[in-house]
């Protein structure tokens, strides 16, 4: 995997000056600042991609646009939707020909605050990102340099790629500008942040007794931490004895860091079931199960996580709660849809 990595990066940049550029001096382009919710941090931005509008709209339109298969059949918007939260609803989200990978489709909530990326938590930009899903077999099983010449041929993205690098569509265009749609995709108007950050009295009883559970008895924000809800690390949360994915340890080798997967945001998660790294279980209630028994035996599993029992009232509390989690505003932002 390391080595897949490294061969596609190198090729990469290879290639990002093999392309006309135009002349700098008349290039300007319309500076894009992200509206921040309260009590959220700004958002770290690369100096070799900073948000504009004209990035945005390309990476938007790539975005959706199943150009980005081998046979053009699925976009990165069939299996981040914005309806479930930039999530899927299936355990595994099908590749083209139907081809099915072994990992659950994540939310993009706030995805421009992860420091990584991937239930591997391996990777350490959105750009470098890109390059997984187009290249893997199960997914898009394409080659992004045979992307970059299709999109050669269609006039309205070679004029947009100008207008937002200053040169013709190629894997720095198509990597650079996906990654900076995907950095608007803020998330920061729920029930909570609208009673926590915003200061507003819109939580009843039941849910702020299901908050107290999760920070005060579950001790649940141990890991699901901060404003958005996780602490970027990678956990073996006692999922299985025996996996069959073996987790963070296929990038790095380690046996320390074997069946352990990044830690996911609880924003939005009752939209985004089913859970889990592999999707393997359908809903909250069963994800409480889950820890209320304490997890399985493996040897590798975070040893905070031990039984529990909640009575029925408590169970329900805390599901209000995370229901708490949920931004509607976020599921209808017309900046965030299928711009075709």
């Amino acid at each position: 995997m390391k080595a897949v990595f490294k061969i596609l990066f190198v090729l990469t940049g290879t290639l990002l000056f093999s392309f006309v550029l135009k002349d700098n001096s008349a290039f300007e382009t319309t500076p894009y600042k992200v509206e921040i919710p309260q009590g959220f941090p700004d958002i770290k931005v690369p100096d070799d991609n900073q948000l504009t509008k004209e990035r945005i709209d390309l990476g938007r339109m790539l975005f959706y646009d199943p150009i980005l298969s081998v046979d053009s059949s699925i976009s990165c918007a069939s299996c981040h939707k914005q309806e479930f939260a930039f999530a899927d609803t299936v355990p595994i989200s099908p590749g083209v020909e139907g081809r099915l990978a072994g990992r659950n489709a994540p939310t993009l909530t706030n995805v421009a605050y992860n420091p990584t990326v991937l239930f591997d938590g391996f990777l350490q930009s959105l750009e470098m990102q890109i390059l997984v899903p187009i290249q893997e077999h199960a997914e898009f099983d394409f080659n992004i340099v045979d992307i970059g010449k299709k999109l050669n041929q269609d006039s309205t993205y070679v004029k947009m790629s100008f207008a937002a690098y200053n040169r013709a569509p190629d894997p720095y265009v198509i990597t650079r500008s996906i990654s900076a749609f995907e950095r608007t995709l803020i998330s920061g108007n729920s029930k909570f942040d609208q009673e926590v950050y915003q200061k507003k009295k819109v939580m009843n009883r039941s849910e702020k007794r299901g908050m107290n559970l999760f920070y005060n008895e579950l001790h649940c924000a141990e890991c699901h931490s901060g404003f958005n809800f996780t602490n970027f690390s990678t956990q073996n949360n006692g999922l299985y004895e025996v996996y069959s994915d073996s987790g963070r340890q296929r990038v790095t080798e380690l046996e320390s860091d074997r069946a352990l997967f990044k830690v996911p945001t609880l924003r939005n998660i009752t939209l985004t079931a089913p859970y889990m790294h592999d999707g393997s279980i359908a809903t909250l209630d069963e994800v409480i199960d889950h820890y209320e028994k304490g997890g399985k035996a493996h040897p590798n599993k975070n040893p905070k996580i031990q039984p529990f029992k909640l009575n029925k009232r408590e169970r329900k509390d805390l599901i209000n709660f995370l229901n708490c989690l949920t931004d509607t505003t976020f599921l209808t932002n017309k900046a965030f849809g299928n711009p075709f």
